[in-house]
């Protein structure tokens, strides 16, 4: 399923409830980077992230199953409130299962959507267990987070962006890995001389792992970006990314930290910490190519905890 064609019909799907999202040029960030940068401002979407792009795909071709009895799902925050829109959207009961660690504000923003949040679990790894078998209790659906319709809303992301513009290099941050997968299939399509390379704190390496030996990995997650806080690969994105990524960076939740507070001083972009690995990703990559580079700015759910932080 995961095919260019797929996701050009996607991005119709998805152009009909989302506006394209800005490709920035900030002058102060190309200053204080060294490089000329350009900021894909996804955190403004709906949801605060560009997850939400799934969660409209998956309302528009929900199953009759799923219709009927609801979904569930698991996520440390943006993909929950992808999966809640969709509910939402779609008029189906959802249940997501968020680690008892997850950001307040991020299951605030899920019940707000109308749907149920239940808490369970120190890692995300314990609170998709949880949803299983929550599923298999009440007959709904489970919504993987790397469901192919959500992996194709993810791309649309990049189907702006390179027919847009024809970058020297992309960097992509990586939870899951659905929003590098979907770059790298448009990549391949649109403006095959770019690089991309994805990005993930050393705090939660799973996917590094995974995709550096070839074999689905799990590493524990102490990261402090809830966004990228996933303990193992995912088959499905790893697939993809173990075929087409050039290169994967693992930067530390300090170095997070620092492209956060440049992107809100230099680049008027408020971010939480997955929102600022990209930028992170590029300041850390000693092959780093001259030209053009893009960063994903892919959430900007920032907790209060997060704001403190950055301000001190």
């Amino acid at each position: 399923m995961l095919t260019f064609d797929a996701i050009a019909e996607a991005g119709r799907i998805v152009a009909d409830s989302l506006a394209p999202t800005p490709l920035v040029s900030h002058p102060l960030l190309d200053r204080a980077v060294g490089a000329e940068v350009l900021v894909k401002h996804e955190h403004v979407l709906p949801t605060g992230s560009f997850k939400v792009r799934g969660g409209v795909h998956l309302a528009a071709n929900l199953a009759a199953a799923e219709s009927r009895n609801g979904l569930v799902t698991a996520s440390t925050g943006n993909h929950a409130q992808s999966i809640a829109h969709a509910g939402r959207a779609a008029g189906v009961p959802t249940c997501v299962v968020m680690p008892e660690g997850a950001p307040e504000c991020k299951a605030e923003a899920v019940e707000a959507l109308g749907a149920q949040v239940v808490r369970h679990g120190t890692d995300l790894a314990q609170a998709a267990a949880h949803a299983r078998a929550h599923a298999e209790a009440t007959g709904a659906s489970y919504v993987d987070p790397t469901d192919p319709r959500i992996v194709l809303g993810h791309a649309t992301a990049y189907l702006e962006l390179f027919t847009a513009l024809d970058p020297a290099v992309v960097y992509v941050p990586i939870g899951s890995g659905t929003g590098a997968a979907g770059a790298c299939l448009v990549r391949d399509r649109l403006r095959p001389g770019c690089r991309v390379v994805g990005v993930q704190s050393s705090a939660a390496p799973a996917g590094w792992r995974s995709w550096r030996t070839g074999r689905i990995e799990t590493a524990t997650s102490t990261t402090r970006a809830s966004g990228l806080a996933t303990t193992t690969g995912y088959p499905l994105t790893q697939q993809v990314l173990r075929e087409r990524l050039d290169d994967f960076v693992l930067v530390t939740d300090e170095d997070i930290d620092d492209a956060a507070r440049l992107l809100a001083t230099r680049a008027h972009t408020l971010v939480e910490g997955a929102g600022a690995a990209s930028l992170a990703g590029l300041l850390a990559d000693p092959r780093r190519p001259g030209g053009a580079a893009v960063v994903v700015a892919s959430g900007g759910n920032a907790s209060t905890e997060e704001i403190a932080r950055l301000a001190a």
